[in-house]
């Protein structure tokens, strides 16, 4: 349910079209009683989590409703299908659901083409919005002010590491790595004393998608400088900044990956499912000594998952990604998060905010953290000991929520991304030298951003 998605070809949009549009049936206002709701399936057969959510969700609404409905309607695709599908389902009142699963990496892109309704007059008149913090509001938020979605949690990201590799390569059982270099050797130690193991997982290229850039390369990138200014985007001049030394020293660190064979072969890197093999196989069999990821995983190995692993609190050590060189604050994080949103062309509005009412009651709204392995971003539920004794973990990568970064929300950022993951892939492959690579990304960060630039 994370952030993984690339753009598409038009040729790809177009063939999906009839998908989506048959994925929606005919259209939310054709009931007034009904109320549509899309959200992505996981591709995963076993992996039921928001399925099981919102079926309970809509028997709650059901009930206090007397006469209401609710059409649940999954969109069951990998990332960057799904967000294809709904944009196409957007653009027409025939087609557009009521109530959409909105990844805010995409969210302003949306906004900006005019698919989704301002929510302020609804939120204005509901008590819990006040529950919710800062940081989420804003990541909902348009360049206008406006706020086109409510989140229902955010996320972290730091280092997962096995315990078992990590005793047979003879390192420390509570490894807390202060700098680059001491990750870098701690893989180097694990590919030299435990062999048939991967020593590092860093996602890397367009195959994975956003996870490259926001698991892989933004973690590595704003851990570089000082960590007071947004090293991507000057607010000041609102122009994007191209490849600085930073820049060039992430992807050095790729390249140093891969080069050094302490990732996975390129191949497996570059597979789009790679995410999957990391999440159900590489993990729970020992055969991965230190992932770059997010706090969500555990979704994954909870009973009824299909990948169970109730030992995996025991078997997995976590450790904050640390700054390049140690630098304050020591440590750096990126959050993210999906919002619900409701369509500009939904036919059933007022519903639909009422399900979303629904949904984020403190009650409902702690359910579904916990069940998703997800970040409360509601002060009550976080404040709350239940929440933090729910799983072991979520203390850990809540806290991470102190000096975690977001991504810039503006339109021209999933472009960006691509640029970044282009990047990657280059010094992945060793097609491109880092200077060549980030050569490459300032032109194409000029085509993305209309030439609004500036050095830094």
């Amino acid at each position: 349910m994370r952030p993984t998605v690339r753009f598409t070809a038009l040729f790809t949009l177009t063939a999906l079209a009839s998908t989506a549009l048959a994925a929606c049936g005919s259209g939310s206002g054709d009931d007034p009683d009904t109320v549509k709701v899309s959200f992505k399936q996981s591709t995963d057969n076993s992996i039921k989590v928001m399925d099981t959510y919102l079926a309970d969700i809509k028997k709650q609404f059901e009930k206090a409703n007397p006469g209401k409905k609710v059409d649940l309607v999954p969109i069951k695709a990998p990332d960057s299908e799904y967000y294809t599908k709904l944009q196409q389902m957007l653009r027409s009142p025939k087609t557009a659901p009521d109530l959409v699963y909105e990844d805010t990496f995409l969210i302003n892109s949306d906004i900006t083409s005019g698919y989704l309704k301002p929510l302020d007059d609804y939120l204005a008149k509901w008590k819990d919005w006040d529950q919710f913090i800062d940081t989420a509001k804003a990541a909902a938020k348009g360049e206008d002010g406006k706020t086109y979605g409510v989140p229902d949690g955010t996320d972290t990201r730091g280092l997962w590491f096995s315990k078992d590799v990590f005793a047979k390569a003879g390192l420390p059982a509570d490894w807390q790595p202060k700098t680059w270099d001491e990750v870098l050797d701690a893989a180097r130690t694990i590919k030299e004393k435990v062999p048939g193991v991967t020593p590092l997982n860093v996602y890397t290229g367009k195959p994975a998608g956003e996870a490259a850039t926001m698991q892989g390369f933004e973690m590595l990138l704003y851990g570089t400088g000082d960590g007071g200014s947004d090293p991507l985007y000057d607010k000041g001049s609102k122009k994007w900044i191209t490849a600085g030394q930073g820049f060039k020293d992430s992807l050095a660190f790729v390249e140093t990956v891969y080069k050094e064979k302490l990732g996975p072969e390129v191949s497996d890197a570059l597979d789009p499912n790679f995410g999957t093999r990391v999440r159900g196989e590489l993990l729970p069999q020992g055969k991965l000594g230190i992932a770059l990821d997010g706090s969500w995983l555990p979704q994954d190995w909870l009973e009824g998952s299909g990948h169970e692993w109730p030992e995996w609190s025991k078997e997995l050590g976590l450790a904050a990604m640390p700054t390049q060189n140690g630098q304050a604050p020591g440590r750096v994080s990126m959050s993210g998060g999906w919002t619900w949103s409701i369509p500009a062309k939904a036919g059933n509005p007022d519903l639909a905010f009422e399900f979303i009412k629904t949904m984020q009651t403190k009650a409902n709204a702690q359910k579904w953290y916990i069940a998703n392995s997800g970040i409360a971003v509601r002060k009550d539920v976080a404040n709350d000991p239940a929440y933090v004794d729910a799983q072991p973990g979520i203390k850990f990568f809540t806290d991470l929520v102190a000096d975690t970064h977001y991504r810039p929300a503006y339109p021209a950022y999933p472009k960006v991304s691509v640029a970044i993951q282009e990047a990657m892939e280059g010094v992945t492959t060793g097609d491109k030298s880092v200077e060549e690579a980030a050569g490459d990304y300032d032109e194409a960060l000029k085509e993305a951003t209309d030439n609004q630039v500036v050095s830094k």
